[in-house]
């Protein structure tokens, strides 16, 4: 327990130091030797001539320079209220402990959480996986960073490292990013965690799980991930990824890393699906 309370106390001094040391700073880093006057004339130029699109509705960032804009932001809709004890899911019992979900299904996983109700904010990250609009993910960060800050806080977690989720090497190619590896490195810009992308590997296309059931998901992830032996003090892991809807991909990436040595893991996710 000493050890959780450690990790819950110090993510706010680590993300302090990340701001102190200006990994937050949204001028780029261009270099230690690059005048920071001149890294943000060069963003505001490439802002000009690319303008940094609204993660809601797409168009250009108004005010300019912004992550998203003013009037979106209050659009997508927050995970609130009493939660499930293991996944997160909103409950709309507020006097039970579990979801429906976790009820029915041993999760591997320890316990994690979301930032947004997926049903408000499908549009957004079907473009951020598939439309090329990676810079989503400086707001989805910010949001994850949040999110994760207040977890660690309230339920004592350790986190020695982010984990994303990986993609099969061929997907992404093709993608041309893991939407997940984005989303971590946002969220270690702002906490200090820093980001392990050389654990956890894929080692096998799977199929499209959207329309599969739980168990179908399981038997189509079986053996389709791999985990590297980890450090013996760097055990606590955090698994970061875009969607969580019935933890399968979440458990068999906590499968691998609980068999290469892990002794704690947990999830942070951008969105999840509704309790069943």
């Amino acid at each position: 327990m000493g050890e959780k309370r450690r990790g819950g106390e110090n993510i706010t001094n680590r993300a302090q130091e990340a701001q102190e040391n200006g990994r937050d700073g949204f001028c780029g880093s261009a270099g230690s030797g690059f005048p920071e006057k001149m890294r943000c004339v060069a963003k505001t130029a490439v802002d000009l001539i690319y303008p940094r699109r609204c993660p809601v509705c797409d168009r250009p960032v108004r005010p300019s320079g912004s992550l998203i804009c003013r009037e979106c932001e209050t659009l997508p809709v927050r995970v609130a209220g009493s939660t499930c004890r293991r996944c997160g899911k909103a409950l709309a019992d507020p006097t039970a402990e579990y979801c429906g979900d976790c009820l029915r299904t041993r999760h591997v996983f320890e316990s994690g959480g979301a930032v947004f109700e997926y049903h408000s904010i499908q549009g957004a990250i079907y473009r951020f996986k598939y439309d090329g609009r990676a810079e989503y993910a400086d707001w989805f960060g910010q949001e994850m960073a949040a999110r994760l800050c207040t977890m660690m806080r309230q339920e004592r977690w350790h986190a020695d490292a982010l984990v994303p989720v990986p993609l099969y090497e061929k997907r992404r190619r093709q993608r041309g990013y893991n939407q997940a590896a984005l989303l971590a490195q946002q969220v270690s810009r702002r906490t200090g965690i820093p980001v392990r992308e050389d654990i956890l590997v894929r080692v096998r296309a799977t199929d499209p799980m959207k329309n599969k059931s739980l168990d179908d998901r399981r038997i189509s992830l079986q053996g389709a991930f791999f985990a590297r032996s980890v450090e013996d003090n760097r055990k606590s892991f955090i698994i970061v990824d875009d969607i969580f809807t019935t933890g399968a991909t979440v458990d068999a990436c906590a499968e691998a890393l609980y068999h290469a040595g892990a002794v704690s893991v947990h999830f942070l996710t951008l969105a999840i699906g509704g309790a069943g």
